[in-house]
């Protein structure tokens, strides 16, 4: 009984190598797929067929110029991959994570799930961190240090205490935190963490942390905000010396189509309006940017821009009115 099982063990083995040798190169032929192997070409024959009974549309060609190639199939079967295949693999679903593309993230996150599943373990946690530990509202990044990266990735994922060197009141200070999530925003990388210095939470730019460490100290997760609306929420309007909400009379996503994400908040509000919240050094450019998206809206705050609108109205009036055409005399 054991000898049967260690043969069916064997012929496993040999059939993925021979799928491995088919992915590696374009064509084979019998003899050199044999001498590879360590076998007949009548065994390659009846290794073939196994590949085929699995879903592996594997070709073959007679005469000169001849051989084996593997084949592109109705259903997508399994692949090999080598250590640094899987992970090149995993860091590209990653980027796609964040894509701009409507759909890719989810899905870009699924396939990393599987092949976390099917991963060594030596590989299976790096993985997980990646994919466990990352949202997104929208795509392409500022390049990061991939090791600060992967510690805060671990981090997450482990639930302990992180450490950083931050710029902070044109000074760099020590930072202690509880890591939650890594957000990919349109341009850069964020770490939405629990501050344990300033008891509260705070978003973090990965690309401005420096001395990036992982503590062994382990947290217990609180009750936290959803991270990705947090930290665009902070992006585009809480980092800002003022804020400014507006109801736009246009749908959602026609005023996300208009505007970035790190730029403003969109919420709908019913099929035809949204609100939108957005932050700048002077409100008078916030307004501009309003003005010019081309849709009616409405200041809902501070109030003192409601004034600010009227009183610009009033100046816009008259400097159209200064070169008004006379009215016209019948």
């Amino acid at each position: 009984m054991n000898g049967a099982r260690n043969d069916e063990r064997g012929t496993t083995e040999r059939v993925l190598t021979l799928l491995g040798l088919l992915q590696q190169r374009q064509l084979w032929t019998g003899p050199e797929l044999a001498d590879r192997l360590g076998v007949t070409p009548r065994t390659v024959r009846r290794d073939v067929e196994r590949l085929r009974t699995l879903g592996y549309p594997v070709h073959a060609g007679q005469g000169v110029g001849g051989g084996y190639r593997l084949g592109a199939g109705q259903e997508l079967p399994p692949l090999l991959l080598d250590d640094q295949e899987a992970i090149a693999t995993a860091v590209s679903l990653l980027a796609g994570a964040g894509g701009a593309v409507a759909g890719a993230g989810d899905a870009a996150l699924q396939a990393l799930t599987k092949l976390d599943q099917v991963l060594p373990t030596r590989l299976r946690h790096e993985v997980r961190a990646l994919s466990g530990s990352v949202e997104f509202f929208a795509g392409g990044r500022t390049p990061v240090d991939p090791e600060a990266l992967m510690t805060l990735a671990r981090a997450c994922r482990d639930e302990v205490e992180a450490g950083f060197d931050y710029p902070s009141g044109g000074e760099v200070r020590r930072r202690r935190v509880e890591p939650y999530r890594l957000v990919a925003s349109d341009r850069r990388w964020y770490l939405f963490a629990y501050d344990l210095d300033r008891d509260d939470w705070r978003t973090f730019r990965v690309d401005r942390m420096t001395d990036t460490s992982a503590r062994t100290w382990r947290f217990r997760p609180r009750d936290a905000p959803d991270a990705a609306a947090y930290v665009q929420e902070g992006v585009a309007s809480r980092v800002y010396s003022h804020q400014a909400r507006f109801l736009v009379h246009a749908s959602a996503d026609t005023v996300r189509a208009q505007i970035p994400a790190a730029a403003a908040v969109v919420r709908p509000r019913g099929s035809e309006r949204c609100e939108v919240l957005s932050g700048g050094e002077r409100l008078d450019a916030v307004l501009l940017h309003m003005v010019l998206l081309g849709h009616d809206f409405e200041v809902l705050d501070p109030p003192e821009l409601g004034e600010r609108c009227r009183e610009l109205a009033r100046r816009l009036l008259s400097a159209g009115a200064t070169n008004a055409p006379p009215p016209s005399r019948s």
